[in-house]
């Protein structure tokens, strides 16, 4: 059997107390429990570490070099608990986030410069992704996610909902036209994603009353890609608020169908695993996001 911490403290209480009531007292024990601390403390080492005398407790030649290794447990024990402490009031350590392309590069980046002039002993770790990965498998400690969310396992603090609207770059307009009904769509070029298929459904409203599903041109995985494309005046693309704001905001991209566009939204999640204990790192950085994103995150 492995000797335990409390027999540790046990016997160094003892040491220092010159007597097991006196220790039973310093740790709020009872003295017996002390003494059969010290009796299996013993038992476990095979040999004797006080001599008890009447008057008082010697420390035995054995028991002297235990007890300088036995002082230096605990001084460990304690520092550990004190930079975990410390921790708690400062964060500290790497934190590891994932995030897909778009989300990485216009939501989180902007906020990095910030994060760490508050915190600047988190050494963060920023992953994209475009899939859905295990958090577990690829270390992350937190991610964020666009969309409906499938894993029960996780835990979601909800960060908001960003709209998605159809663009076009005033390029591809003047070179193109604008289209202004549905079946007008069938004569420009159309930018949608390779997968999920649903991110293909624009906010039009089919005369089924349903949003319109297109068939891509031009497709990717990426958003960001298909950002780009738009904006050098390849095609028609259908994005979400969070990316393209600067591009209406500087007219770069152009809604178009306003009046004919659907009200959807993708929520935006930040998610970790239930059976994890937050650190410090994970509640700043998401306290950080939510402060610097407002009550109307994503809403343009």
């Amino acid at each position: 059997m492995k000797t335990t911490l409390d027999e540790l403290q046990a016997f160094a209480a003892v040491v220092d107390g010159g007597s097991i009531t006196a220790a039973a007292e310093r740790l709020g024990q009872t003295v017996s429990g002390i003494s059969r601390s010290l009796g299996r403390l013993e038992q476990k080492l095979a040999t004797t570490l006080l001599r008890r005398t009447t008057r008082r407790l010697e420390l035995t030649e054995e028991g002297e070099v235990f007890l300088a290794r036995a002082r230096q447990i605990l001084a460990a024990v304690d520092e550990a608990e004190e930079q975990m402490a410390a921790r708690r009031e400062q964060p500290a350590g790497r934190l590891r986030v994932d995030a897909a392309t778009p989300f990485m590069l216009h939501v989180i980046a902007p906020l990095v410069d910030s994060y760490r002039a508050a915190h600047p002993q988190v050494m963060l770790e920023l992953h994209s992704n475009e899939g859905i990965n295990d958090l577990i498998e690829h270390r992350t400690d937190v991610a964020f996610r666009i969309g409906t969310l499938r894993d029960s396992t996780l835990h979601a603090r909800p960060l908001g909902s960003s709209r998605v609207r159809v663009l076009a770059s005033p390029a591809y307009l003047a070179r193109c036209g604008a289209p202004r009904r549905l079946q007008d769509l069938a004569g420009h070029t159309l930018l949608g994603f390779t997968q999920p298929e649903a991110l293909n459904d624009w906010p039009l409203r089919t005369p089924e009353g349903t949003p319109l599903r297109i068939a891509p041109a031009i497709a990717s995985s990426s958003g960001e890609t298909l950002r780009q494309l738009a904006l050098a005046g390849t095609g028609i693309v259908c994005l979400s608020d969070f990316m393209t704001l600067e591009d209406r905001r500087s007219g770069r991209l152009v809604p178009l169908f306003v009046r004919q566009s659907l009200d959807i939204r993708q929520a935006i999640h930040a998610v970790y695993y239930r059976n994890t204990a937050l650190s410090s790192r994970i509640t700043s950085f998401l306290d950080h996001v939510v402060q610097r994103l407002g009550p109307r995150a994503f809403e343009a």
